[in-house]
């Protein structure tokens, strides 16, 4: 209700001031407007409701631009000595033209606009948010609007602006390690895992503890391939207690190429069980490296939980070479259509059709009567024992019958014939 009161309030304030720019009284209640409505937002906001907040904040920022774009104008440094030398009426255009140019560009109060773009952010409008705050001047962004603004580009997927926008922060707050964490990993995403190492060390010499840091720091000098180093880095990461999937994984993967491999084993054996005998990429080195240090049985038993892991999704392969089998045979590449078909049959051998289709595409497109009788045979046996079969399916053993009928008369033709 009081919201509602203050909004009214707000509606008569904006409809009393003259249209006309530059008077003291519209500028004002410009003012007093702007103040309201950015009040009554601050109050949506601690109550988490942006929805409302929103609305008031557009209204604000709207009433910001237009106070910036008079001020602009009012404060516009006009070139009188060469304009004077015009025609009046040339004089008259160019005034304004350049009044239209400065209210354009002129830089809305940068206090609503953070706060706007606050609000888009966090209804995960990233684009609104980072298109506000790239505009306000590095020096008035607060930390939490700079870090919203690098974020933003992040959530969107554009890692470059990501990666600008995080060094120009930490530029300016060189200890914020979230931060710098998130500029390595952005330089290593860049295949410039280098210049992820110099931001990570200059960080390093002031905070050496710092778990996120030394988590990207690691991680850039295994992708630099300087392994020695990345191991150093997790084994400290290890000492620290973070005995995370990735940094067991990460350690054992780098222990492994610097050749430590018993140190490897006791990184990789830990990481296993933690993805739950899950992550076949783990379970493959491991078994690698226990048939290298000789614990061959447990080698031998890793290596095959690896294959077994490694093997597709049936269900979905299924359904791939099925799908490919028909786009093939519709666009009339036959004999790409019998290859799909026949990986089709690898993970559904029990596949009555797909033998029917492969034996007609070999007799009546592909020309090769021996391995379409091949495949009418394996057909009609799995056909065959079906106890109650459609018409469909009736319909097709009869006519395998008869092509393969046909194909024995052929033979016997032949054979005559010689």
């Amino acid at each position: 209700m009081m919201h509602k009161l203050q909004m009214m309030l707000v509606l008569a304030l904006l409809t009393m001031f003259s249209p006309v720019a530059g008077t003291a009284l519209a500028q004002g209640h410009r003012q007093d407007s702007l103040q309201m409505l950015t009040s009554l937002g601050d109050s949506c906001m601690k109550q988490y409701n942006t929805l409302e907040a929103l609305k008031y904040y557009q209204q604000a920022y709207g009433i910001a631009k237009a106070i910036a774009g008079t001020q602009a104008k009012e404060n516009l440094d006009l070139p009188i000595d060469k304009l004077e030398k015009l025609p009046e009426e040339k004089q008259m255009e160019i005034i304004e033209r350049l009044k239209r140019a400065a209210e354009m560009s002129a830089v809305v109060d940068c206090g609503i606009q953070m706060k706007l773009a606050d609000c888009y952010y966090k209804r995960a409008d990233y684009r609104q948010a980072a298109d506000l705050l790239k505009n306000v001047p590095e020096d008035s962004l607060s930390h939490e609007a700079f870090r919203e603004l690098a974020y933003s580009y992040q959530k969107q997927g554009d890692n470059d602006s990501y990666v600008y926008w995080a060094s120009r922060l930490v530029g300016h707050y060189p200890m914020d390690g979230e931060m710098v964490a998130g500029l390595i990993l952005g330089y290593t995403q860049q295949s410039q895992p280098e210049k992820g190492i110099i931001c990570g060390m200059k960080y390093s010499l002031r905070d050496s503890t710092n778990i996120l840091v030394n988590r990207a720091l690691a991680d850039a000098w295994f992708m630099n391939r300087d392994f020695s180093a990345a191991a150093k880095l997790y084994d400290r990461l290890l000492q620290q207690g973070d005995s995370t999937f990735n940094t067991l994984y990460s350690a054992g993967m780098s222990h492994s190429q610097t050749g430590n491999l018993e140190r490897a084993y006791q990184c990789l054996l830990p990481a296993l069980y933690l993805s739950q005998m899950h992550h076949q990429g783990c379970a493959y080195r491991l078994g690698v490296v226990c048939v290298d240090t000789k614990r061959y049985e447990d080698g031998l038993g890793y290596l095959t939980l690896a294959r077994e892991l490694m093997k597709p999704d049936t269900t979905v392969m299924k359904a791939i070479t099925l799908s490919q089998g028909e786009g093939y045979y519709l666009t009339e590449h036959y004999k790409e259509a019998v290859d799909a078909w026949k990986e089709h049959l690898r993970y559904n051998p029990g596949s009555i059709a797909t033998y029917y289709n492969i034996a007609n595409a070999y007799t009546y497109l592909l020309n090769d009567k021996e391995q379409a009788e091949a495949n009418y045979r394996k057909f009609l046996d799995l056909a065959r024992k079906e106890e109650r079969p459609t018409e469909k399916l009736a319909e097709m053993i009869r006519n395998a019958e008869n092509v393969l009928k046909a194909f024995e008369k052929m033979r016997k033709i032949k054979h005559k014939s010689r």
